[in-house]
């Protein structure tokens, strides 16, 4: 008889300790679940701070500073309280506009070469060579063109200085450039099979269907690559800082030493107070290159929305 009990008691233990085992994996789920949820308004509360904290900073600077002089006066003489950043702004939106011009459609020749026309032993080489030129500090890039890149431009151009638009547009370009291909990279090689086999069935060469089928289909990932570097090359300091020339100037070719926002921050923080107009100026340079970057952003989110 006792073997019998023992033997209509054993389903109910199995059953009391499922119960427990369930529970516990409910409340390590639930904590789970509350920590991500804390990470991600964390993540947010300094992302909000610290546009708050620059933004109040920089905005102090209208207080002695007019919204018109501060945009669109190229004077900027700080010893003298003349605060004109137009220079700056003019001189940042020069060299994106000038890595765009160069690094945009050499990237993506190279992301079509290594995804479409590429062996796949060439594959398996060039895709790792762009992962590792990602990662090389930015201040190896200004160097070597501080060293070799500037000398190069004096030789070639025949200028006493080589400093200038033109050399921080090619050290930006190599920079970018890893950035915007693996990115298209990966773009390209999502793109259906099926749409390939499809071209090459209706008659089309490989360059008609990468140009008229492959390339329209990854156009979203495309633009992403492209607005994601040109980001980064916003941002950009210590290359800039090492080959712009770090004059408070308007460009009037490639090869005149001019400055842009980044450089000028970084060139000038030290020196100031905290409380006073120019460390309220270069707080506000900073903001907007906030700014700029939120928008180039809020763009990629766009797109990717959109699928275009």
């Amino acid at each position: 008889m006792a073997k019998i009990e023992y033997e209509l008691q054993e389903p109910k233990l199995l059953i009391n300790t499922d119960k427990v085992v369930k529970e516990k994996v409910y409340i390590q789920n639930r904590l789970f679940k509350i920590f991500c949820l804390l990470s991600v308004l964390f993540l947010g509360l300094v992302l909000l701070s610290i546009i708050v904290f620059i933004g109040r900073t920089g905005l102090l600077v209208f207080k002695d500073v007019s919204f018109k002089e501060f945009f669109f006066s190229t004077t900027w003489e700080p010893f003298e309280e003349k605060y004109g950043a137009a220079t700056f702004i003019i001189g940042t939106l020069e060299l994106t506009g000038l890595t765009l011009l160069i690094a945009a459609p050499i990237s993506i020749a190279v992301a079509i070469f290594t995804a479409e026309i590429a062996p796949d032993f060439l594959k398996r080489i060039l895709r790792p060579i762009l992962d590792l030129l990602v990662g090389i500090p930015s201040i190896v890039y200004g160097y070597l063109g501080l060293t070799i890149l500037i000398p190069f431009l004096r030789k070639v151009t025949g200028t006493m200085m080589g400093d200038g638009l033109l050399a921080a547009a090619i050290v930006l370009f190599i920079m970018v450039l890893p950035t915007i291909s693996r990115i298209s990279d990966d773009a390209i090689s999502a793109v259906s099979s099926d749409l390939r086999e499809a071209s090459y069935a209706l008659g089309a060469s490989r360059m008609q269907t990468i140009f008229r089928v492959v390339i329209p289909h990854a156009s979203s990932g495309l633009l992403t690559a492209i607005i994601l570097g040109m980001a980064r090359a916003i941002g950009e300091t210590m290359a800039v800082v090492m080959v712009i020339g770090n004059t408070p100037q308007l460009a009037h070719d490639l090869l005149t030493p001019t400055a842009v926002l980044t450089s000028n921050i970084v060139n000038q923080i030290i020196d100031v107070e905290f409380d006073s107009t120019w460390n309220y100026a270069l707080y506000m340079m900073a903001f907007l290159l906030l700014i700029l970057s939120n928008v180039l952003i809020i763009i990629i989110r766009k797109l990717r929305t959109k699928g275009v």
